[in-house]
């Protein structure tokens, strides 16, 4: 067979403008059966509904669309076996069910494309697919959430050096640590929502641009399919990929505070901090170094951060320069989407059994703020509510710090008397705060570290997170 000769018109949803049929070059070239065979039951369920209204509008007898419908469900269950498209050579998902129906419902299946494009089909389908793995990403990330809250509630009391600049800096207590990421990967669930909105509007109806020339009710076709109504504009439909880029930057978002914990963690969990034990279930060997313990799970996380990255940008680049409407650049939207999808669900599900195999050395913890200057801040507030200027404050304590570097003093190993030595504006009493935990206590603003505010974020958490549960 010659690489222009006509394939056979039932292969295609189109052909007869063609005297001859595209190169076998192009046809590999063009294909996309290989990846977007993951949207089979997004199609068979959109050819569902769309069918019932093809009924409705008096394009089908009953009996036309019950066999149709009919031959939908058997592809559903036959689509289970692992081996449903070997051999397949359609051009794409929609050509390989509309042969599956043919080969089951006869010419009956010859009009479930009536009124119907390809370009409103296959954004049908990727809204479909993409608001099932929005929930399924939702789903994952509320797990992570109460994962966070359960280590929290596990070391209650815990207190850990915060950093700034990776520099020992004011003690925390570890649940507000923990509940800082809980802010954060709470913000990435109302991103995940905000994507799905976007995306939960029919577009059935649009045709392939202009709109469709048959009375569908389209509203009915929402409610069915469960959308929250229908798109507005049948031009915007056929080009619109906002939706996926949506949802590609709300994964992006969530890989890069994925890969932010991962690094934390990978950092407390080494022997040069050491408070921090990840579990053996995310953790591998060396090959050749018998005594290591490696975070793999956490440096995979991070690594793959840059591949979910990489799919955003790499749509957004396909669509910036795109007219109107349809182009066939927009079948490039598919593996990128995929891929980010696969990731980030793989990432979620990781972090979750990271965080449930994790546990605080608190001992360490507790030691490395005690052996370090986290209290220097408590002092100098202490001293400013004194009526001591702040600066003046700052310095003052700046000198205590300097003095006992020089002499190798830690906070504990100043007495009263010899605080109230150093400077007249100490008073004993304020040798109080050289314990990290009397300083955590002065903190009990809203958002604040104090244990009174600490409990009460830790409720509010709880109550917080139910909004996005199922």
């Amino acid at each position: 067979m010659s690489d222009r000769e006509e394939k056979p018109a039932s292969m295609k949803l189109w052909g007869g403008r063609f005297a001859s049929g595209p190169s076998e070059v192009f046809e590999r070239f063009s294909g996309s059966l290989s990846f977007d065979r993951r949207l089979l039951e997004a199609d068979v369920r959109g050819s569902m509904t769309y069918a019932r209204e093809l009924h409705r509008a008096g394009i089908l007898s009953a009996e036309e669309r019950d066999r149709l419908l009919a031959a939908l469900e058997e592809i559903r269950r036959e689509a289970a076996a692992p081996d449903y498209f070997d051999g397949a050579d359609d051009e794409d998902i929609h050509t390989f069910v509309i042969r599956k129906i043919k080969e089951k419902a006869g010419e009956a299946a010859g009009k479930i494309h009536t009124g119907r494009s390809r370009n409103e089909q296959v954004s049908l389908d990727t809204r479909l697919w993409l608001r099932d793995e929005i929930d399924r990403g939702l789903e994952l990330l509320v797990g992570l959430e109460e994962a966070l809250l359960a280590l929290a509630r596990r070391h209650r009391e815990a207190v850990i050096p915060g950093y700034t600049h990776l520099r020992r800096a004011q003690a925390v207590l570890w649940p507000h640590y923990l509940l800082a990421w809980f802010e954060i990967f709470l913000r990435d669930a109302e991103r995940l929502r905000f994507a799905r909105r976007q995306g939960n509007r029919l577009p059935l109806g649009s045709g392939a641009l202009a709109g469709s020339a048959f009375p569908f009710d389209r509203e009915a076709m929402a409610r069915e399919l469960g959308f929250e109504g229908i798109t507005r504009n049948s031009m915007d439909v056929a080009g619109d990929r906002d939706f996926v880029l949506d949802y590609l930057f709300a994964a992006a978002m969530i890989m890069l505070h994925l890969s932010r914990l991962a690094e934390d963690w990978i950092l407390y969990s080494s022997e040069e901090f050491g408070w921090l034990e990840l579990g053996d279930e995310v953790t591998s060997g060396s090959s050749l170094m018998p005594q290591k313990k490696n975070p793999d799970a956490l440096e995979l996380i991070r690594g793959k951060a840059g591949r979910v990255w990489g799919s955003l940008s790499s749509l957004y680049v396909t669509v910036k320069g795109l007219p109107m409407t349809y182009n066939r650049d927009l079948q490039e939207d598919k593996v990128p989407l995929f891929e980010a999808a696969d990731e980030l669900n793989g990432s979620l599900e990781m972090m979750r059994v990271v965080v449930e195999s994790a546990d605080l050395r608190e001992e360490v913890a507790a030691r490395a703020v005690e052996e370090s200057w986290v209290v220097a801040t408590d002092l100098a507030e202490a001293l400013a509510r004194r009526g001591v200027p702040f600066h003046r404050a700052h310095q003052i304590v700046g000198r205590l710090v300097l003095e006992s570097v020089r002499a190798g003093k830690k906070p504990k190993d100043w007495t009263p008397e010899a605080l109230a030595a150093f400077a007249p504006e100490f008073t004993p009493e304020m040798a109080d705060l050289l314990d990290p935990a009397a300083g955590m206590r002065t903190r009990e603003v809203p958002g604040a570290t104090g244990p009174r505010a600490v409990a009460a974020a830790l409720e509010a958490a709880e109550e917080r997170l139910r909004e996005f549960k199922p």
